[in-house]
């Protein structure tokens, strides 16, 4: 099977990158991202990533607490850099050219965000790590994944998860759950299905972003989406249930 996209970006949870911890980085799970990244560079693939930070700071958890949300948000953005950073340096150590770009300024670690920089790191097959989310408040950085993938002319947005796909209700708490193939992003915003916020779905659906929602923790599985093969749900189609 032929390579179907070209340009893409990968939304990773701060979560992903803890595996079986309950707080911070395991690097282990860091290294076999980057692994899987390192194959995409090698096959030609043009690789942006854009990375949360929940795993150290969710800025939505410190409001709840007390904190002014504004300050709040901003120590998350602060974590997401953290974790741009670690998996920077995994794919360093692998011999694949990185960049990371952040939407706050932080001149001794990282480039501030230029799009045409960007854009420019791609075509020369350097993956490049958005951090600080989008530099706002009040914004998740799945609205990032969505901003950062119409600037730079993504092809396709992969939302790197804990299940394979998205279901009609929580597969978790119902064995019964059907899992969804494809959906409209109408369908998911009046549904409520909580794949991404609506901000972020909105804005692939006025940019014609396709989003793929997939298992993070099946090895090879991030390589085979590209390749177009059927690991999850696609969010821009037509509404079809496994």
């Amino acid at each position: 099977m032929g390579r179907v996209y070209q340009r893409v970006l990968l939304k990773l949870s701060g979560e992903a990158l803890m595996g079986e911890l309950n707080y911070g980085i395991d690097p282990i799970v860091v290294e076999q991202i980057a692994q899987q990244l390192a194959d995409l560079i090698a096959d030609g693939v043009e690789v942006a990533v854009v990375v949360g930070g929940g795993n150290i700071f969710r800025g939505v958890k410190g409001a709840a607490a007390g904190m002014d949300r504004a300050t709040a948000d901003y120590i998350g953005m602060i974590a997401t850099v953290m974790n741009a950073m670690t998996l920077q340096d995994s794919l360093e150590r692998m011999g694949v050219q990185t960049r990371v770009q952040t939407a706050i300024a932080m001149q001794e670690v990282a480039e501030p965000y230029i799009r045409r920089r960007a854009i420019r790191h791609l075509e020369k097959k350097r993956v490049v790590i958005f951090g600080a989310g989008s530099g706002n408040p009040f914004f998740t950085t799945d609205t990032t994944a969505a901003l950062r993938a119409a600037e730079i002319n993504a092809e396709v947005i992969f939302k790197a998860t804990k299940v394979d796909g998205i279901y009609d209700s929580d597969p978790h708490l119902n064995p019964d759950a059907k899992r969804y193939n494809s959906l409209t992003y109408g369908h998911v915003l009046t549904h409520d299905l909580r794949v991404m916020d609506s901000t972020a779905i909105a804005l692939c659906k006025d940019n014609n972003i396709p989003i793929i929602v997939f298992d993070l923790s099946v090895p090879g599985n991030i390589r085979r989406a590209v390749l177009g093969e059927n690991v999850g749900t696609i969010v821009g189609g037509f509404c079809e249930v496994s």
